[in-house]
This record gives structure tokens, sequence and C-alpha cells, in this order.
């Protein structure tokens, strides 16, 4: 074969080539055209049966050379790309992603800061017993420099005999040792008619695990700007979790921190399983903060510093734990609440291990 010849070839081949690009980037174009549409109607994006459909029209026209198994090879491979590509189009849709925004998300909640750097350390009792159980450990919290109370006002539990909250009056009871103590109110809100009253009590809105797919409380809270704690539900994938948050940001409210509390698994040595791995993850998806519940994580005493410890030292923003005067008489939770001075210790510690600092102020 002459070079001359062999040249032709070869520019023959370059044409075919530039032919494929062109033709590949226009289905690229189509896929995410059909993303967009299938995003709207809420359709998943991937679609067996779609998909069997076109290789098999694919191999009804294969003339060769290339056998059957090889064509199908090639097109699943392109299939494959079409598909992340429409994942990757749906994510930076997505407000909360680290895509849309890259800077990070500060919340600023009185004179704290989540999210700028500094980790935070969410404390106070499970749940709103009695004005005196209250103060006492709001008195705690602001002896380490705390500046935000947490507590339970509405419980939602796993049986209906259980204790579920003193509701509004735990509200009050919450602001007004919050007023008393120069301190912030963090509370659990379950009903989306609660919303708006539940904004003249608490300075942050947590929402709970069993209420991450709540979706008209999400949109709810996503139509006041008080900020909101957002956990993670107990069997939800890191992906539903951003999704949740999702619709409390796109209602118009961008103060949003999100909280790792474990996930339900087949372990029993500990009450879920910590994630730790979705904090780093959750970082790198979207620009909110992150925290983590290594109470309701682990549910043991013994292992609260150093969950706490990893917690912080993969990125968290702030760790959130549960304290309580006497544990051992708690309405709820009762195992998995610490007193007051191993609370104290708790916090030493944590300080000492450098990864907390002293100055950092408390959730």
């Amino acid at each position: 074969m002459s070079n001359e010849k062999l040249e032709q070839l070869r520019s023959d081949l370059d044409a075919v080539n530039l032919q494929i690009l062109e033709l590949i980037n226009r289905r690229a174009e189509l896929v995410q055209e059909i993303g967009r549409v299938k995003l709207k109607q809420g359709i998943n994006r991937f679609d067996p049966e779609r998909e069997r459909q076109m290789l098999n029209l694919i191999l009804e026209h294969n003339k060769g050379p290339f056998e059957d198994s090889t064509i199908q090879h090639l097109f699943k491979q392109i299939f494959s790309a079409s598909l992340e590509l429409q994942k990757d189009d749906h994510r930076k849709a997505l407000l909360v992603s680290r895509k849309k925004k890259q800077e990070d998300t500060v919340v600023e909640i009185g004179s704290v800061r989540v999210g700028d750097g500094d980790p935070v350390l969410v404390a106070g009792p499970c749940s709103v017993e009695s004005y005196n159980q209250v103060r006492q450990v709001g008195e705690a919290l602001k002896a380490n420099g705390i500046t935000l109370l947490r507590g339970g006002a509405f419980k939602p539990r796993t049986s209906p005999y259980d204790f579920q909250g003193l509701g509004v009056e735990g509200l009050k009871i919450l602001r007004r040792v919050a007023d008393e103590l120069g301190l912030k109110v963090v509370s659990e809100i379950v009903n989306p008619a609660d919303i708006e009253m539940a904004t003249e009590y608490v300075d942050v809105i947590q929402i709970g695990a069993r209420n991450m797919q709540n979706f008209e409380l999400l949109k709810a809270a996503g139509r006041v700007k008080t900020p909101v704690l957002l956990k993670r539900g107990l069997s939800a994938t890191i992906e539903e979790f951003i999704h949740a948050a999702e619709y409390i940001v796109s209602g118009g409210n961008d103060q949003v921190m999100l909280c790792e509390r474990g996930i339900r698994t087949y372990e029993k040595a500990t009450r879920n399983t910590l994630d730790i791995s979705a904090v780093p993850i959750l970082k790198q998806e979207t620009h909110l903060p992150v925290l983590v519940d290594v109470t309701h994580a682990t549910g043991r005493r013994d292992i609260l510093l150093p969950t706490a410890k990893a917690a912080l030292a993969v990125g968290a923003d702030g760790v959130m734990i549960e304290v309580h005067p006497d544990p051992d008489v708690a309405l709820s939770d009762a195992k998995q609440q610490i007193n007051i001075p191993q609370f104290n210790e708790f916090v030493t510690k944590l300080r000492e291990s450098g990864l907390y600092k002293e100055s950092a102020s408390v959730l």
C-alpha cells in the first residue's frame, strides 16, 4: 500500500472520528433534554426497559464487522456516561450544591457563626420536662461559654404511649430560660402549621430524623427566615438528605444546617451507625454547614468523646450532645444523656484535644 493511499485512509478515519464525536455530543444534548423533562415529571433517570429497547434496535441493525457483544459493550458505556451526565446536570441545578455556590454558607445565630471554620457544640436536654430542669442545664451551658440552648418540646416517639413533650409550654420554658441567661433556643418542630408560631420562641428550627421527608414541613420551614437544623433520616441516603435540604432552600430560606445523626443498620452495639464518611461527602457536595449528633448516633455515654473527636477531625462544623441534670429519671433517652459534671468533663477534654477551641461558642 502506497503512503498516499495510507494517508488518504487516515484522513477518512479522522473525518469519521469527528462525525462520531459530533453525533455523540448531539446524543448527549438529547439526553440532557430528556433528563430535564424527567426531572419536571418526577420520573427516575434510569429506565432499564428503555435501555433494552435501544440495545435491541441497535443490534438488529448491526451489519458488522463488530460482533454484537462488542457493539453492546460500546453502547452500554455510552448509556452509562449519559446517565452520569444527567446526574451532573441535576446536581448543578440544586441550590444547595457546591457547584451552584462555591463558598461555604455561614449560618449566624446571634453571636454564633456556624460554618466559618470554628466548630461549635450543640448541647441541652432531649426533652423539656420542667423550668427547673432546663434552668439547671442552661446555667451549666452558660458556665461553659454557651450561648445557644437546645431542648425538645415536641417529641415524635416510636411508641404512642411514650412522653411526647410539653408542646408550646415547653417552647415557653425554653424561651424564658434563654432570656434569663442570655441564651438562644434550638427546638424541634413537627407540624407545618406550628412553624410560624415557633418563630416567636425559637432561634433555630430543628427538623428531626423522622421528619426529614415530611415535605410539607420542609416547605413551611422554607417560607420563614429562621435558621433550620435538618437531621438525616433513619434510613435516608445522602442524596435524599441533600434533596430534603433543597426543599427548604428552594422555598427561600438559605439558613440551613445539616446534621448527621447515624443511620439504621444491622449493628446492635450502638443505637445507630454513625456514617462518619457522610461529613466530608456533604461538605464536598453542598455548601451548607454539617454537624454530627453523637448522642443519637451512638446511644452510649462511654464513646461520646471519641466519636465527637472523629466528627471534628473529618471536618464537621459542630457536634450535638444531650445533657440532663439527672439522666436516670429523664422522660426520654434516659440511657444516652449525660449529666452536668460529665458534660463539663466532655467539653474540657474536647478542648484539650485541640479540635475544639476554647473561644468557640456552643450551640
